[in-house]
């Protein structure tokens, strides 16, 4: 083992306090000894080779400003490391790089056993005739075999894969959920989702899906009352809102936020869906309600305009362009409003909506878990409106 490379599986290992100096020779916890002006194998660019001693005194201060460094060493009668040397001899010792140009590492072959610099192998001299060591201390080969690991991988390593990343994940995890969305929404058109929502307490029971049994209005009633079907949740179809029709089933059923760009991308190139289906359950098994979300108000028909119970603004007046209400006085007598946005927004985002009846819901831009009591304030705030819509 050659001192340089010595001094770098030491500085890799974070054991450059079981270096020692005893006399004129650093010993290596033990393992390697060599002499403190012995020359190692890293050139300097003015031409001259490093000393171990050079070396090993840079290492241990490196973390000082250079100029200070340079003071400390002349105070220490240590040759010092010129600036250009500096970073790249950092990078091999601490193994950022494996090799370097200005490395002159000597075959191994060169490194004669009774090279006292050597250290790592003792000369056959060193052995009895019976095979018994004649060393003062016995060579504790462990340790040789430790100290020429090298680590192949560490924690941050092993989390890098070529030309993946964690973006596969997220598609893998809901590639599963967006077929569901299809079929959902294919169930839809067929009549076949409206037939089990919404349907009278008298009704539940036969179909083996264990609904709550409070009753729902379900005859077309006019004016302030729902109308007959399925009720009908609008987003924005802009993406300068947080809810969209792309990630609103995740929010309100699962109580997670996922930007509606990192849903785009996952469906890799899918078309948008003109209706999505949210339920609201109180166990995998066991519907309370459901309801259709859509984006697209200008393609209503009068009767969709009866089950419209809810909307998530978007903080714009062109919003509610050719909507069938008077104001927003009416709108959000008829319809609440949700107004989703991130917690550290400025107030200025928000000021066209705290002049409407509508509710306003913070969420954190990175703190997800806090994602469902948002969405359970939707939900609990919906149920109270539908309940005093059903009375009323």
């Amino acid at each position: 083992m050659d001192p340089l490379s010595a001094l770098k599986d030491f500085t890799i290992r974070g054991e450059l306090d079981n270096i020692t100096r005893i006399d004129d020779e650093f010993r290596f916890a033990g393992d390697y000894s060599f002499p403190c002006t012995i020359e190692t194998a890293f050139r300097s660019k003015q031409g001259n080779f490093y000393t171990l001693e050079a070396l090993l005194f840079f290492i241990r201060h490196h973390h000082v400003k250079h100029s200070e460094y340079i003071q400390s060493a002349r105070l220490h009668r240590i040759p010092a490391v010129t600036l250009p040397d500096r970073k790249p001899l950092l990078d091999y010792l601490q193994g950022r790089i494996a090799s370097y140009e200005s490395i002159e590492l000597l075959p191994v072959d060169e490194y004669r056993p009774d090279d006292p610099s050597y250290g790592a192998i003792p000369p056959i001299s060193s052995f009895g005739a019976g095979g018994e060591s004649t060393l003062p201390e016995p060579l504790d080969y462990v340790s040789l075999l430790r100290a020429r690991e090298r680590p192949l991988k560490d924690r941050e390593s092993l989390l890098e894969c070529r030309n993946r990343d964690f973006y596969s994940v997220l598609v893998a995890s809901t590639r599963r959920e967006e077929e569901r969305h299809r079929i959902e929404s294919q169930q839809r058109k067929d009549g076949l989702v409206a037939k089990t929502r919404l349907i009278g307490s008298d009704d539940r029971g036969d179909d083996g899906v264990g609904y709550d049994s409070t009753p729902r209005p379900k005859m077309h009633l006019k004016g302030s009352k729902i109308g007959e079907g399925v009720p009908i949740i609008l987003v924005p179809s802009a993406f300068q809102t947080l809810i969209t029709i792309y990630n609103v089933k995740e929010f309100l059923e699962d109580g997670v936020f996922v930007s509606s760009e990192a849903k785009v991308k996952a469906m890799r190139g899918a078309p948008k869906p003109d209706c999505v289906t949210v339920q609201k359950k109180l166990s995998r098994d066991r519907v309370v309600a459901a309801y259709e979300v859509r984006d697209k108000p200008s393609t209503f028909k009068p009767e969709d305009w009866d089950r419209v119970v809810a909307v998530f603004v978007l903080g714009k007046e062109w919003q509610f362009k050719d909507w069938p209400f008077k104001d927003h006085v009416e709108i959000f007598n008829k319809i609440i409003g949700f107004y989703v946005r991130f917690e550290d927004d400025s107030v200025e985002s928000a000021k066209m909506v705290k002049q409407w009846n509508v509710k306003i819901i913070s969420i954190s831009k990175n703190k997800r878990h806090q994602d469902r009591a948002a969405a359970l304030e939707v939900w609990d705030r919906l149920e109270e409106f539908m309940r005093s819509r059903s009375h009323s």
